[in-house]
């Protein structure tokens, strides 16, 4: 019996991107970038590129000043599943050992840092954190989108 190739959907269903970056304030400038570079082409709404924008530009710029190790990278990934209609934006770097905190939200004003946290919180529909082996972590948020084709 020969192997057949499952039935295909019409049209892309999914869509990934993957870049690795200098731990650098420019690496995260470049993520960002290229972040919206790619929701653009993948025919999103400007709504849903504005706010992609915003949660890569924080995450990014957490990977390269906190999750910072001499001589590694961070890596930047968009993934959207038009079936489910959700893009998700990751983002790990090889410090494991730093988890990120949003500020508190009795006076986030007063806090040191996390309060770019709080805008991944309010923009994302979803976030959280997750283990990026051997020693790093991974950042991520999702966003509930309308597919481009299902757009009215």
């Amino acid at each position: 019996m020969t192997p057949t190739t499952p039935p295909q959907l019409p049209g892309t269903t999914v869509h990934s991107f993957s870049q690795l970056l200098s731990s650098t304030r420019r690496g995260a400038r470049l993520a960002r970038l290229l972040a919206v570079g790619e929701l653009h082409a993948w025919g999103l709404s400007p709504n849903v590129i504005d706010r992609a924008e915003h949660i890569v530009a924080e995450l990014a710029a957490n990977a390269a000043v906190h999750g910072r190790v001499r001589g590694r990278s961070f890596r930047l990934v968009l993934g959207l599943d038009v079936t489910v209609g959700t893009l998700r934006v990751a983002v790990s770097d090889a410090r494991g050992d730093r988890l990120p905190a949003p500020a508190s939200t009795d006076r986030p004003e007063e806090a040191e840092s996390g309060r770019g946290l709080l805008l991944v919180a309010a923009l994302a529909d979803r976030w959280d954190t997750e283990p990026y082996p051997p020693s790093g972590k991974t950042v991520w948020a999702e966003l509930d989108v309308v597919a481009p084709d299902r757009r009215r």
